[in-house]
């Protein structure tokens, strides 16, 4: 089957770029002919990210950010609008996942979570308002999460920021609908990213996975009901950069405010 090529002459940021789902949309949207600037936190990453672009690197640059930093975001935005003389289509994956028994999570880090989640999907996209503007038929997609809809045990701030994001989507939508500009989520389940399999720096700098003692049996009701590779507990990352790059084209010209949901039919 032939490669789409719908992003031929676009102009794309995709935060979270060195790992996980955000590497796998910046490599997907390089193969349908976009120019991406992939921003990360970690340089290592990044650097994996480049070598992985094969043949696609001549319109792939990098740019180090942290996004909880509000002038590391100001700086990185600024620096990837003029790599690409403008912007069509921002990507907001970069993000972390914290779990823990409630009542053992820290104040330091349900902060933490927010800020790097919720704060730094707003920091990134209120710095990419003015570019989007004036881009071609602009869209963002955001990261939302099954945990933002449905009980996800040991999960509550991770859980909170990412609720944020997606009721934030639905108001943006709303205040730049009149400008042509689409806001949507997608929400991952049973996905393997960065944040699950701990490859993240980001993710390493906030913790580990689930707690040693937790009660495996409260995942009962988010086990895909699509069928996965032999001995796999997760859907490829691949998965969710499809769906990223469908709604960040021209291709979603009519879908905005809404988010799709990328779990093998765990929820339904």
């Amino acid at each position: 089957m032939a490669q789409l090529q719908r992003y031929d002459g676009r102009r794309v940021l995709v935060t979270g770029g060195g790992s996980g789902i955000g590497q796998a949309s910046v490599l997907r949207i390089l193969a349908e002919g976009g120019r991406v600037v992939a921003a990360d936190i970690s340089e290592a990453g990044l650097k994996d990210t480049t070598a992985k672009a094969g043949d696609h690197r001549p319109r792939l640059s990098t740019v180090v950010m942290d996004i909880a930093d509000e002038q590391s975001v100001r700086s990185g935005v600024g620096e990837a609008v003029e790599r690409l003389g403008g912007l069509d289509t921002l990507v907001n994956a970069a993000g972390v996942l914290r779990s823990a028994h409630f009542e053992q999570t820290t104040l330091a880090v349900f902060e933490q979570v927010l800020r790097i989640n919720l704060v730094g999907t707003f920091l990134v996209t209120r710095e990419s308002i003015a570019a989007l503007r004036v881009g071609t038929s602009p869209a963002v997609v955001n990261f939302s999460s099954t945990s933002a809809m449905f009980a996800h045990p040991y999960m509550s701030a991770y859980a909170a920021s990412k609720g944020g994001i997606q009721a934030m989507t639905h108001a943006l939508a709303m205040e730049f609908s009149k400008q042509g500009i689409r806001f949507n989520s997608v929400q991952p389940g049973s996905i393997s990213s960065g944040m699950t399999d701990g490859t993240g720096e980001a993710k390493q700098s906030v913790g580990p996975g689930l707690p040693a003692d937790a009660d495996f049996a409260l995942f009962a009701k988010a086990t895909p009901a699509l069928p996965l590779a032999e001995g796999a507990i997760f859907a490829g990352p691949d998965a969710v950069a499809s769906v990223v790059a469908m709604l960040g084209s021209a291709d979603a010209y009519f879908i905005t405010g809404t988010e799709v949901r990328v779990d093998g039919g765990s929820h339904m």
